[in-house]
């Protein structure tokens, strides 16, 4: 054997590679979605949606803060918009208020827009929230229900 070794050969990195490019969403079908939830999300494993509260919250994982859009796949539910009528969800990054969108049926919705650098620290952990203004109070246990939700979080373009 040789006692002197050629060092490996050198390669150009890949052209436009964004090694953090990624969506950090949140599918409440996750198997750890309970675990990232802050507030208001009544997280139950065995369905693929989780009723809400007033204010749901989850915490995502760190990553960039360039080019990234806030999305919610999220229901209004005919029985519960019966009594509360028409609604306002507000849609929030750390804190930050993004956008307010009345709607007045009820129905499978979704929600994207785009979110400013400056709402998330890079590489560090963020929440994204959603509030809805009128709760529908559950008949016996007076439970507060907001909206169905399906996936909150980021994504990147």
């Amino acid at each position: 054997m040789p006692e002197t070794y050629a060092p490996p050969e050198q390669r150009q990195p890949f052209e436009n590679f964004r090694p953090y490019r990624s969506t950090r969403l949140i599918h409440m079908s996750d198997g750890d979605a309970g675990a990232r939830v802050v507030r208001d999300v009544y997280y139950d494993p065995s369905q693929p949606w989780s009723w809400t509260g007033q204010h749901p919250t989850v915490r995502l994982p760190a990553g960039s803060n360039q080019n990234l859009r806030y999305v919610i796949d999220f229901a209004l539910a005919g029985a519960t918009f019966k009594d509360t009528g028409p609604v306002t969800l507000s849609f929030y990054v750390n804190d930050h208020l993004l956008d307010r969108v009345r709607y007045t049926e009820s129905g499978t919705k979704h929600f994207e827009t785009p979110v400013p650098p400056d709402f998330v620290t890079e590489y560090k952990e963020a929440t994204v929230a959603a509030e809805i203004d009128k709760v529908w109070f559950a008949k016996g246990d007076r439970q507060r229900l907001g909206f169905i939700l399906t996936s909150i979080g980021l994504k990147q373009e």
